[in-house]
């Protein structure tokens, strides 16, 4: 279980406070209006932003000081850092070692998770020579690599047309499931939050609400929500 225990972060005048719990494995959805913190609220699960109180616990440990890259956290931007002189391999390969110097059974494991993503075959290609739906399975690969049990997506299939995001979409929820990942997406769309999260955490007013059914939500907003929405 993730956990947010009396958890807040003040910058400026801006202040975004948590006190949740999140059960493993469960798919949630956080939205809210820009600006409201939603992105404030994965970096600090992340470990990228330190909180002035409160903890994060994983299971039942507390991580709060514990280092981006020692906690059991992936994290996926709409960017999708990609390298561009990087095959998609040697992208991918980044999740194991960031000096790329794998060991055969790695390369092959690499090869594994790209052909589990559909991009079998297109190991030797650069991320210009991919198409945008291409380039997030290759994003997802590297995720799925590094088998991280809680997965944190800050809006990463933003760019995509309806088609190709809804794939993505799915594919992601096939990926949570087979690994039991914990995942937290942000999205501005409320449509990606139906397809995919059965729960959403909502942001407003400088608080992080706890995960509520995603469905009774958007059908009946609050009236903050339902302005954002319009």
């Amino acid at each position: 279980m993730l956990e947010l225990q009396n958890l807040s972060v003040t910058r400026g005048s801006f202040t975004l406070a948590a006190d949740l719990a999140i059960e493993p494995g469960a798919r949630v959805a956080v939205i809210g209006a820009s600006g409201s913190g939603k992105s404030t609220l994965l970096s600090l699960i992340a470990g990228f932003l330190v909180p002035d109180r409160g903890r994060i616990l994983w299971e039942g440990r507390d991580i709060t000081a514990t280092p981006p890259g020692k906690r059991p956290v992936s994290v996926l931007f709409q960017d999708q850092n990609l390298f561009p002189h990087l095959t998609a391999a040697q992208n991918v390969g980044l999740g194991l070692r960031p000096d790329l110097r794998l060991s055969s059974p790695q390369r092959v494991r690499v090869g594994q998770v790209l052909e589990e993503v559909g991009l079998a075959g297109m190991e030797d290609r650069k991320p210009a020579d991919l198409s945008g739906g291409q380039q997030g399975r290759v994003a997802l690969a590297r995720v799925l690599l590094r088998a991280r049990p809680v997965l944190l997506l800050d809006e990463p299939f933003a760019a995509l047309g309806p088609a190709l995001k809804a794939e993505m979409l799915d594919l992601l929820a096939r990926i949570a499931e087979e690994t039991g990942a914990t995942v937290l997406m942000v999205s501005h769309d409320p449509g990606d939050a139906r397809r995919f999260a059965p729960q959403t955490i909502l942001i407003e007013d400088g608080r992080a609400q706890p995960p509520q059914p995603t469905g009774p939500l958007l059908d009946d907003p609050p009236p903050g929500l339902r302005a954002y929405l319009g």
